[in-house]
């Protein structure tokens, strides 16, 4: 049994969250997912990901920014 068969990438946590990969790296930064990073990869342990996405309401996601016009 690999060590590494309950962890996910930031690639594989995006798509589990709706997100985009950066979007989850930037939540591993914050810590606000729980995450390891080993050299330049984030490791998410499987269940700190379901729990967090059990909770996870982004208000901005799917949101652009409107254009305003002066006139």
């Amino acid at each position: 049994m690999p060590v590494l068969d309950n962890y996910v990438s930031v690639v594989e946590a995006a798509e589990v969250l709706g997100v985009h990969w950066e979007t989850v790296k930037r939540l591993c930064r914050e810590g606000r997912i729980p995450a390891s990073k080993v050299h330049n990869m984030w490791l998410i342990d499987e269940y700190d990901l379901a729990k967090f996405a059990a909770g996870y309401n982004d208000p901005h996601r799917g949101r652009r920014r409107q254009k305003t016009s002066d006139g």
